[in-house]
């Protein structure tokens, strides 16, 4: 049996322990929080994963591959339950029609997967493709894997809090073009916080995800920017 001094330093060692688990976790939650809010992602750890697929400014031209037709899935809406329409593997991609909006500039381009553009009004869209998503996919279900990847970024967002919109899905920008299903995050309601729209998809079938913030200085100038990322940002069907 040890001394009563060994017991104290052992006890003291322990809370000291506990106390820096406690801290080490109210900072990640802090980060993923802000994360969400502030109009950038975060993507699922993995030292093996390649790089995240470029943004591309036009819609290539979709290639036939045996067994899938690639044409057909890109010419048809995408709804949450069309994603096991996917051939498995092949990521999406995100458009940079948005660069071609007057009133809008290129920020970082392609930056870890990661494009940005900034608006004259203060606004500022944040655009990237995540591949390697399997860690976080729920098999056979786009929706329930979008409400993890929610999840991850920020434990404290429910899927309650989750809204479905729709981006488009492929096409030539100011045309009209498929629809592909999203859900969307918004916050900034608290007084001096900036207004955000957080919009995303996880394809399980394809294992890679999409990621669009909007992040504004009011509720009115938000409104505006949406309505242009919307527009002119589309998900990339997989070209096979």
């Amino acid at each position: 049996m040890g001394s009563k001094r060994e017991t104290g330093v052992t006890a003291m060692a322990g809370s000291r322990h506990a106390l820096r688990a406690k801290r080490g976790n109210r900072a990640f939650l802090a980060f993923a929080t802000a994360v969400a809010l502030a109009g950038c992602s975060v993507g699922v750890a993995d030292p093996s994963a390649p790089k995240a697929a470029p943004a591309t400014p036009t819609l290539a031209t979709p290639t036939i591959t045996p067994g899938h037709d690639a044409a057909a899935v890109a010419a048809r809406d995408m709804p949450f339950p069309a994603g096991g329409t996917l051939e498995a593997g092949v990521p999406v991609r995100l458009s940079d029609g948005l660069r071609e909006v007057p009133r809008w500039t290129p920020g970082k381009e392609n930056v870890a997967g990661t494009s940005e553009y900034v608006k004259e009004d203060g606004c500022v869209v944040s655009a990237k493709v995540r591949g390697n998503q399997a860690a976080l996919a729920v098999s056979g279900d786009d929706r329930a894997s979008t409400e993890a990847l929610f999840h991850y970024l920020d434990a404290s967002i429910l899927p309650a809090y989750l809204k479905p919109e729709t981006l488009r899905w492929g096409g030539e920008p100011g045309k009209p073009a498929p629809r592909v299903e999203v859900l969307v995050y918004t916050g900034g309601e608290r007084g001096g916080a900036r207004a955000t729209a957080v919009y995303a998809r996880l394809f399980s079938a394809s294992g890679s995800s999409v990621y669009l913030s909007v992040s504004c200085p009011d509720a009115a100038t938000l409104a505006a920017a949406r309505t242009d990322a919307e527009a002119w940002i589309a998900v990339v069907p997989p070209s096979g």
